[in-house]
């Protein structure tokens, strides 16, 4: 059983298997996400919607990060090993 899904053999597939890679990728997207996340939340909150401030907080950046690689939306250049999104 996999603590994390997607699956880390899958994610490492998208990574040229440098598990270091996969964290610095992760990590920097969880980071984007998370500031998107709270802008996304500030203009719930001044609109007074809770049901948006509730949906934006039902999952961890990192999570969609991870989603995000495994599916290929996320790569990087190896050239430049910097993160792109598609």
């Amino acid at each position: 059983m996999s603590l994390i899904e997607p699956k880390i053999d899958v994610l490492l597939d998208q990574v040229d298997n440098d598990r270091f890679l996969l964290c610095a990728l992760a990590s920097s997207r969880a980071h984007d996400i998370k500031e998107m996340l709270r802008a996304q939340r500030a203009r719930a909150i001044q609109s007074q919607m809770a049901i948006d401030v509730a949906r934006a907080a039902s999952k961890k950046p990192l999570s969609i990060a991870f989603d995000e690689i495994a599916s290929e939306d996320i790569s990087f250049d190896p050239a430049t090993i910097n993160a792109k999104a598609h």
